[in-house]
């Protein structure tokens, strides 16, 4: 994530303009100077951006001005990113392993996914739905999935904070309500991709957890995303660092804190790429519902108008064709 700090020089003083790190807010004297300084930190590297003047008599900064600040704050900053961006290198660890087991270069450079199978609803563990779908993702953030049962189609697509869905029983094509745009962004927080992919980075911290018990003896490791504003979840990875499972909790209408678990299993290899087939989804402890892919196609390319909300319920009637 690109930083600025921005700083006006007056003799032997610095006065920040924008909020710095407590680190930098040093008393220590620097060249006498008249300038304004921005600079930016990528990183552990610390590279001027701009300088320019500030209608003083000194209309020229000194070479070697420029650069004592630069060093000052070169040095100050390195320190800054150690203190404040440690990793947790047992989990980047772990993160790396899995990469590596699911397909290494390969999984990374997946840009878009489409799949297509069975999508159950289960009660008292049996089932009392089933739908086809066909399900669209353009990373991070773009998915359209379509759902059909007897006859009629559902639609629903996300695109960041733009959202639709269609209900092919009514003919009608609605925006969706905050519950259901706060459930897709909390979709693509907990998604095993988001994880491994990495569009978590500059938005939740990553730990170690270390091991926890898992079937037939055997133990599984365990990393957790902790997110800017508080929310979490846990995934567990087999001793082959295939990932078995991610939990999180929620607050329900009712205000009921509900334990929600997605567990991942049948995983093919499919264009290199090593991808669960299902994935059940489990809530308090009871599997509520199944997605059972039957094919799954990797980078194919997605026209950005399929995301459009159309005009028209006639436009959704036809089946998507990619």
């Amino acid at each position: 994530m690109l930083k600025t700090y921005k700083a006006k020089i007056y003799g032997d003083k610095i006065e920040w303009e924008t909020d710095v790190p407590k680190i930098l807010q040093n008393d220590k004297p620097l060249p006498k100077s008249n300038s304004n300084l921005q600079f930016t930190k990528t990183g552990t590297q610390l590279h001027k951006l701009k300088k320019s003047n500030m209608n003083s008599p000194n209309k020229k900064i000194k070479t070697q001005t420029a650069l004592t600040l630069f060093l000052f704050l070169f040095g100050l900053a390195n320190f800054t990113f150690a203190q404040t961006n440690k990793s947790d290198e047992k989990a980047e660890a772990v993160l790396k392993r899995a990469v590596e087991k699911l397909g290494g270069e390969k999984y990374l450079q997946v840009k878009s996914i489409v799949g297509r199978g069975k999508f159950s609803l289960l009660r008292d563990n049996t089932a009392i739905s089933y739908q086809s779908f066909v399900d669209v993702i353009v990373y991070p953030d773009k998915e359209r999935t379509e759902f059909k049962q007897g006859g009629v189609k559902t639609v629903q697509t996300n695109t960041g904070e733009t959202s639709w869905i269609f209900d092919g029983a009514a003919e009608t094509i609605k925006n969706q309500n905050k519950d259901q745009i706060e459930g897709f962004k909390r979709g693509i927080r907990v998604s095993l991709d988001n994880l491994l992919r990495g569009y978590w980075r500059g938005k939740a911290n990553l730990t170690y957890l270390g091991k926890r018990p898992a079937s037939l003896g055997k133990r599984s490791e365990v990393v957790k995303l902790t997110f800017d504003d508080g929310f979490a979840v846990e995934f567990e990875f087999s001793d082959e660092y295939l990932p078995i499972k991610a939990i999180y909790k929620r607050i329900n209408a009712d205000n009921e804190e509900i334990k929600e678990e997605d567990r991942y299993a049948q995983f093919v290899d499919t264009q290199g790429i090593k991808t669960p087939y299902i994935v059940d989804h489990f809530a308090n402890g009871q599997q509520t519902s199944r997605i059972n892919y039957e094919t799954i196609e990797f980078n194919k390319s997605i026209p950005d108008a399929i995301f459009a909300k159309p005009n028209s319920a006639k436009e959704l009637k036809k089946d998507l064709k990619l």
